[in-house]
């Protein structure tokens, strides 16, 4: 079966030749759909990053990536983007939620944008299913943290995509909550049939995956499938 994300002698590096910093240092990586993969390591090992190319959010200094079968390793930006938006969900740390959108709006907003009638409708039921219906009207900075959280969960899991990536996505939420929200991403990711990532310091939630990655000064230092 053809992996969903394909890297190939991944190199990521930042700077310029004053202060230049290796990233990633070689990684080839298959992942399948319906594959969840938990990525463990210290602080600065490259975790984020890696989740940042899958994503087609950072270019490759050396090497390959393809996504679904399609190389974007060198793809221009805007074909790239409504790639990602297809293909792509992603919860980021940051949330990067529209200050001036409802909860409602900022889950619609892909799904508007790739044509979709019933946005509103599927917005809706995603936010349900993270516990914020009755946070839909409300902007941003009339929620919590943890509500902020799960509004970017909820936008990403909404158009039900073949990838979903989530950088440390239990990292503002108390346990119950963070349990619930969890579980909604591995629900969905089993329910859309997509790979799910999951970046996180928690080794008791990539356990849960049927994968875990250990990342460690920019290499795989250990793949442990069960």
């Amino acid at each position: 079966m053809q992996p969903v994300i394909d890297l190939n002698a991944a190199h990521l590096t930042l700077g310029n030749a004053v202060a230049i910093v290796k990233i990633l240092k070689g990684i080839n990586l298959q992942i399948g759909a319906g594959e969840t993969v938990g990525v463990l390591g210290p602080s600065g090992a490259g975790k984020t990053s890696l989740l940042m190319v899958m994503a087609g959010l950072e270019t490759l200094t050396k090497g390959r990536i393809a996504l679904a079968g399609t190389d974007i390793t060198r793809m221009p930006e805007d074909p790239l983007a409504a790639l990602r938006r297809d293909l792509v969900g992603i919860v980021f740390q940051a949330f990067r939620l529209i200050p001036s959108l409802t909860a409602l709006q900022n889950v619609a907003i892909p799904l508007e944008l790739a044509g979709r009638p019933d946005a509103e409708a599927i917005a809706g039921a995603a936010l349900k299913s993270v516990g914020l219906g009755h946070r839909m009207t409300h902007l941003p900075d009339q929620m919590s943290g943890g509500e902020q959280q799960r509004v970017a969960i909820a936008r990403a899991i909404a158009p039900k995509p073949r990838i979903l990536l989530a950088d440390e996505p239990t990292g503002n939420l108390d346990s119950a909550t963070g349990e619930k929200v969890v579980n909604t991403l591995f629900k969905s990711a089993q329910d859309a049939g997509a790979a799910l990532v999951l970046v996180t310091h928690d080794a008791a939630l990539a356990a849960r995956c049927s994968r875990v990655l250990q990342i460690e000064d920019g290499v795989i230092a250990g793949d442990t499938k069960k």
